[in-house]
């Protein structure tokens, strides 16, 4: 490849990669922030410790990752399940046996890679009438830092 091609070519795969970066990711208005922690005031949150004693129990409890398909193929926590943040609404509810027996009481916990999306996807289906949302409040990275179960 010449060199004319390769420097815009690899300006514009850094810019693209750096817009998904952890760095990006924390760059957000004050109001972000308000949001997640108001949301993080009206459900309950659980942090490493208990969360791994779910995640070594399962069955007591549906954990759902709300991350991008993406995130979730690259490692999930063994047993989570994928539902994305930006269809959790929509998509939950084949989880919870709707039509015919919808588990509204079934305890939901709810994980992404730094409790930010969860404890805004465990509000938005507590307003749906779920009455058992968790968000994990936990960095995924030290998860794994720390020898958790998890799943490449």
């Amino acid at each position: 490849m010449s060199t004319a091609i390769s420097l815009p070519l690899t300006f514009i795969m850094g810019a693209t990669l750096g817009l998904f970066s952890p760095v990006f990711a924390q760059s957000f208005p004050p109001v972000v922030k308000q949001k997640v922690e108001a949301a993080q005031k009206q459900v309950k949150t659980i942090g490493m410790e208990e969360y791994r004693k779910l995640v070594e129990n399962p069955g007591t409890a549906l954990i759902v990752d709300v991350r991008e398909p993406h995130e979730y193929a690259a490692g999930h926590v063994p047993g989570a399940i994928n539902v994305p943040r930006g269809v959790l609404e929509f998509k939950i509810w084949s989880h919870l046996g709707f039509p015919a027996n919808t588990e509204m009481d079934r305890p939901l916990i709810l994980q992404c890679q730094s409790g930010n999306r969860a404890s805004l996807a465990a509000q938005s289906l507590q307003d749906l009438g779920f009455t058992q949302t968790t968000a994990v409040v936990m960095s995924l990275d030290d998860w794994q830092k720390a020898g958790n179960p998890f799943v490449k």
